[in-house]
């Protein structure tokens, strides 16, 4: 069975990059993934106060507004619908409206339909972040960020970030399907960042994806003073990895995401495609 995929595309304030979507497209082709692309558009209320009483001209400046993110979210979903057919990937397009503030819980609800969330990234991209901490985190879905800078090259060797804990079995779980398509899997475990449960996890897990018949590698490394999210990055590419799998650490407060020091990093300084899951 196919994997099916989502790939929103935001059109206001500020579109998804070109690059990123294209990026986030090849991952999909490379994964053998059905791909369904979303674009969403802005549907801006109107403004009934002493402000709208001012801006004669606020119905037309909306109207503008809404008409410029519609013509952005053909531009991508051609964009997007032209990279999947180029590699003989199914891919279906659609539009889905709303307040801007709701996008993101738009697009979390949709990816539930789906097996696997896409999210191109572009950095310095609010709404961007906004998309993708809903995603994440509202869709009970795995979601791999995709940045704009670096393009998708396989999805052959998978490194995955281990500490034992429920949201990184969780992510090991969502990612099975990806998985199977490995040839490599590189376990890392962080040692220095908080104390472990079992000190022997990492080599636990490798243990078992071997005997699974993976080609699998345990590696201990220390962050010292380097963020986690850039250590994990870092280490990942060092052991060519193409894909880093890992928990996505966050809760919930009326609305606003308090996120975990790695998932919050890693949406800072995203370097590689990376697999969240919570």
């Amino acid at each position: 069975m196919k994997i099916r995929s989502f790939l929103p595309l935001l059109t206001y304030p500020d579109a998804s990059s070109e690059a990123s979507i294209r990026n986030a497209a090849a991952l999909a082709s490379l994964a053998s993934a059905e791909l369904h692309v979303v674009a969403l558009e802005a549907d801006i209320p109107p403004v009934t106060s002493a402000l709208s009483r001012v801006l004669m001209n606020l119905p037309e400046v909306i109207r503008n507004a809404e008409t410029l993110s519609a013509q952005a979210g053909a531009k991508l979903m051609d964009i997007a619908r032209g990279k999947a057919e180029a590699s003989g990937l199914p891919v279906t397009v659609g539009t889905l409206k709303a307040a801007p503030a709701l996008l993101g819980e738009v697009a979390a609800y949709e990816a539930r339909y789906f097996d696997l969330a896409l999210v191109g990234w572009s950095s310095g991209n609010p709404g961007i972040q906004m998309l993708a901490e809903a995603v994440i985190f509202g869709s009970g879905r795995p979601t791999i960020i995709v940045p704009e800078g670096a393009e998708a090259s396989g999805i052959s060797r998978i490194a995955i970030a281990w500490d034992g804990s429920r949201v990184a079995a969780r992510a090991l779980a969502d990612a099975t399907r990806l998985l199977e398509r490995a040839e490599e899997m590189h376990v890392i475990t962080v040692t220095d960042e908080k104390p472990l449960a079992d000190k022997a996890a990492g080599d636990r897990l490798a243990e078992g994806l071997r005997q699974a018949g993976v080609k699998a590698s345990f590696s201990p490394i220390r962050a010292e003073d380097c963020p986690i999210a850039e250590t994990l990055q870092r280490h990942a590419l060092e052991l060519d990895a193409q894909l880093l799998v890992m928990g996505g650490y966050g809760h919930s407060r009326l609305r606003d995401f308090v996120l975990g020091g790695a998932t919050a990093g890693v949406l800072r300084d995203l370097r590689m495609p990376i697999l969240l899951s919570h």
